[in-house]
């Protein structure tokens, strides 16, 4: 891709860091400069390498491309803010996990220069937060999600396409309404229940004891519960309608198993195999499709119970 200029970084935790790294290592980007709210963290940014200065929300707002990478909910406050300073061909472009909300955002708060900004989803992560855990290599072989609107100016779009490229990810696109829904299900709900669970137990009396013989089934279901509270709390409220729909399905689905539970006969048994055979499919499947691009099978066949 033709080289940035300036990029400006406002959150420069993983998200954002990883980004600045991988465009760093492919001579993508000339200057990257950061904004934050600590202090501690941009001085350690700026001694990783990952930007090579600090800046304020005004100078970052005159960048060539600026990547809002902080929780959703303090989008709209950052929009505001580079409103006044914005450079007439700058690009803005966001790593939120919702798109609606952000859109809505900074559609009333940039106003006409609404066209200059790029919504969009990396969908990579994990549950390490900060400069220190950005690494380059984050977003290859990733996915990412563009959101672009009808007013969207089209070369803004190609610009922000190229530069995840160029990070080593591919692009795909859809609505908002779209995106959101897909990820209230396959994102932010797991990481509602995960979070759900280990602070039930974490809770309980015997608590001590639940922890003390986990192991990696508990590790592995309950990774993500390691995650930024703040950043999570700020996914699940901006999209919590799309939230409670998947929440209530699920819902469905535990009352069924608690009433096959109930009732061990022989067909709830049968209810409750069947159940687990298609989950294993379908995991495996999934699995397959992630690791070797196998093509997913047909799903969507609905459940007996």
């Amino acid at each position: 891709m033709k080289q940035i200029g300036t990029l400006a970084i406002v959150g420069v935790g993983l998200i954002g860091g990883s980004l600045a790294l991988a465009l760093k290592s492919k001579n993508a980007v000339r200057q990257v400069v950061g904004v934050g709210r600590s202090q501690a963290n941009l001085d350690e940014a700026l001694a990783l390498g990952i930007i090579d200065a600090i800046a304020s929300i005004e100078e970052a707002a005159k960048a060539d491309v600026v990547f809002v990478a902080t929780p959703v909910a303090q989008m709209p406050t950052i929009f505001a803010a580079m409103k006044p300073h914005l450079g007439a061909s700058t690009i803005i472009t966001d790593g939120g996990s919702t798109k609606q909300d952000v859109i809505a955002a900074a559609r009333g708060a940039l106003a006409e220069a609404f066209p200059q900004f790029v919504p969009a989803h990396p969908i990579a992560g994990t549950e390490k937060t900060g400069a220190k855990a950005a690494f380059a290599t984050l977003y290859e072989k990733r996915k990412v999600v563009l959101c672009r609107e009808g007013e969207t100016i089209p070369s803004a779009a190609d610009t922000i396409a190229e530069l995840w490229r160029t990070a080593g990810a591919e692009i795909h696109e859809m609505s908002a309404v779209e995106h959101d829904d897909v990820f209230a299900a396959v994102s932010h709900l797991p990481h509602l229940l995960a979070f759900a669970l280990v602070d039930m137990l974490s809770q309980m009396p015997r608590a001590d004891q639940y922890f003390n013989y986990a192991a990696s089934g508990f590790r592995d279901f309950t990774r993500i519960a390691g995650g930024s509270p703040e950043m999570w709390r700020d996914i699940s409220v901006a999209n919590r309608l799309a939230l409670r729909e998947q929440l209530n399905l699920y819902r469905t689905c535990l009352s069924a198993f608690d009433s096959w539970l109930a009732n061990p006969a022989p067909e709830g048994v049968a209810a409750i195999e069947a159940s687990y055979v298609r989950a294993s499919a379908a995991r495996n499947a999934w699995q397959r499709h992630i690791e070797h691009g196998e093509p997913l099978p047909k799903f969507g066949a609905g459940h007996d119970g």
